[in-house]
């Protein structure tokens, strides 16, 4: 089952992908480069690594969210009342595209792959915040919190109303 949910995921990740350059729209490119991250966040979940499929998920709502908005507001063409085509240089693009896949797909097959060595780790997050950060992992954690906490206090700060004073 999750081999099925693996490769369904997959399709639909590269299909909102390509369907990044076939839309009318840059509101609509967006909506579909948003769905082709969130089938990759899907894809981290079904490898159980849960933090970084849930953070790839969260950042990339946010994230493309606030790219539609901000393409809404200064594009000339937001929702594709307007023929507009969102490649440039299509056969020159297209040419180093297959050359790059060729040359990646290529090298799945020249690498040799080395056997596991192990079993994997209990809890993967933890080692793979263990293997980028060492032992400063705590250190960023709290660092973390405190930088979210900033921009909390920075968005109550920057209102100029309270909460109580909407009528005003």
């Amino acid at each position: 089952m999750e081999a099925v949910a693996f490769w369904v995921l997959a399709v639909a990740a590269v299909g909102s992908g390509i369907a990044v350059f076939a839309v009318d729209s840059m509101a609509r490119a967006t909506f579909a480069l948003l769905a082709s991250f969130l089938c990759t966040g899907a894809e981290l979940l079904l490898i159980d690594l849960h933090y970084l499929g849930v953070l790839v998920v969260l950042m990339m709502i946010m994230e493309m969210l606030v790219m539609a908005v901000f393409m809404i507001m200064y594009m000339m063409n937001p929702g594709g009342l307007m023929p507009m085509t969102m490649t440039h240089n299509a056969r020159g693009a297209f040419a180093i595209s297959g050359a790059a896949f060729a040359a990646l797909a290529a090298g799945i097959f020249a690498v040799p792959w080395p056997e596991r060595a192990g079993r994997p780790p209990r809890d993967p997050t933890v080692a793979l915040g263990e293997s980028i950060m060492g032992p400063k992992m705590p250190v960023m954690m709290v660092i973390g919190v405190a930088i979210l906490a900033t921009m909390i206090a920075t968005v109550v700060l920057a209102t100029h109303r309270g909460r109580y004073d909407r009528d005003a």
